[in-house]
């Protein structure tokens, strides 16, 4: 049976994670008001920061960059930009 909660990314109800993704209090944040769907739409993001910025996860400072991307996409509503992407027109 799946977990409802209230999505703060999505506003509104919708499946909860299975299992906290991230460590600490903020994994505890993200597995209480993040669901799945916008769990996914974060990994999108995340992968493209990743790869356009070249960051590296051994880098604890690349890390962090990262961290404060997902923060400011999943719980204060900015949008992810790196120079020189132009998302598809829909």
């Amino acid at each position: 049976m799946s977990r409802i909660i209230f999505c703060t990314y999505l506003q509104r109800d919708a499946e909860g994670q299975d299992f906290q993704l991230y460590p600490g209090e903020l994994g505890k944040r993200i597995y209480n008001e993040i669901s799945k769907e916008a769990s996914k739409m974060w990994m999108v993001k995340q992968t493209m920061l990743i790869n356009e910025k070249k960051l590296n996860m051994t880098n604890p400072e690349d890390r962090k960059v990262l961290e404060q991307a997902m923060i400011n996409f999943l719980f204060e509503g900015k949008e992810v930009h790196t120079k020189g992407y132009t998302p598809p027109e829909a």
